[in-house]
């Protein structure tokens, strides 16, 4: 793990934190490969059962690449030996994280950040920090995280913020697509840690099934989806943990998962 990304146990919940707050969190290599090795941790701990992402500090959860030393360093080049972008990296392995994300946003979160938290699944935030792509005001548009943005923003208010550069605060109604909860400052700690709990003490095992499979049906056709559906939820219902609900809910007790 890098200097650059540091985590810590929280109960169940492998807490993320993107540790450089004196560059407002921006992503570079060495964050993007934190990150990366963060959530291969948070996988092989069977008793990790969510990741809490945030930024060090209250100025910002993420800015967004790196600008420094200029618009030609990283991470605007790609190698041509090995085109792999290291945001692509990134945003794959968030895509291919069975555990629940959750955006803490304890700043603002801008161009590459806001895409961070569109690659979450679920999102708290201070109400009065801002969010949204900025990369037009230097001559860019936010093509890496464009897909994210698409899962999660009208079409026309996304051309809208891609366009103007403009923000919007996680507080504002039109926020609500974007943002789970938007608190002050002062209750995002509890905010988060009763969003996680919500998730920490379900089914481990339905739920890594269930992300699983929801990020293939998301590239699927309906029809393709359906048959793909139905094989998954066969193969759920033989799981332990389906097992245990379904006793659980015959005896009206809480279940004892096992993630199995």
């Amino acid at each position: 793990m890098s200097e650059e990304v540091i985590t810590r146990r929280q109960g169940a919940t492998l807490v993320v934190m993107i540790n450089r707050e004196s560059r407002r969190n921006a992503l570079n290599e060495a964050v993007a490969e934190g990150l990366v090795a963060a959530l291969d941790q948070a996988e092989a701990d069977p008793a990790v059962r969510a990741v809490t992402l945030t930024g060090a500090g209250d100025k910002a959860f993420c800015a967004g690449g790196d600008l420094k030393p200029n618009a030609d360093g990283t991470p605007f080049t790609i190698e041509a030996a090995d085109p792999r972008h290291y945001v692509a990296r990134l945003l794959r392995r968030m895509d291919a994280c069975r555990l629940p994300l959750v955006a803490r946003v304890n700043g603002h979160a801008l161009a590459g950040g806001f895409g961070l938290i569109c690659a979450c699944d679920l999102v708290v935030a201070r109400d009065d920090v801002l969010l949204g792509v900025t990369e037009v005001k230097v001559g860019l548009f936010p093509m890496m995280i464009l897909p994210y943005l698409m899962r999660v923003l009208p079409y026309r208010r996304l051309m809208e913020l891609c366009l103007t550069g403009e923000t919007i605060r996680a507080g504002d109604p039109e926020a609500a697509a974007i943002v789970n909860y938007a608190v002050p400052a002062g209750e995002l700690d509890a905010k988060t840690d009763w969003l996680v709990g919500r998730l920490t003490d379900k089914s481990p095992t339905g739920i890594r099934l269930g992300k699983q499979s929801l990020a293939k049906i998301r590239e699927m056709s309906t029809d393709t989806a359906l048959e793909y559906a139905q094989f998954m939820l066969a193969n759920m219902a033989r799981t332990e943990d389906a097992r245990e609900g379904f006793a659980a809910f015959a005896e009206k007790r809480p279940p004892a998962w096992t993630g199995r």
